[in-house]
């Protein structure tokens, strides 16, 4: 069996965690949270861990952070 690697699995990632919002934002816990419950995309919960759908959150990041 083969494993992926980084560069496969990012291309084929279709949700982010809650600390890659962070990190790519560089924004706190405290703030990543805030954001995550303003609805300002789309979040499913499996079990007790929050997951971010990529397309959502890619949507809602072109559409606020244009250079």
């Amino acid at each position: 069996m083969q494993t992926p690697n980084s560069a496969t699995c990012c291309k084929t990632k279709r949700s982010y965690k809650v600390a890659e919002i962070m990190d790519i934002l560089e924004i706190s816990r405290t703030t990543a949270y805030k954001l995550i419950h303003s609805g300002a995309f789309e979040i499913r919960k499996i079990g007790s861990s929050i997951r971010i759908p990529k397309a959502s959150f890619d949507e809602w990041f072109d559409k606020h952070h244009q250079t």
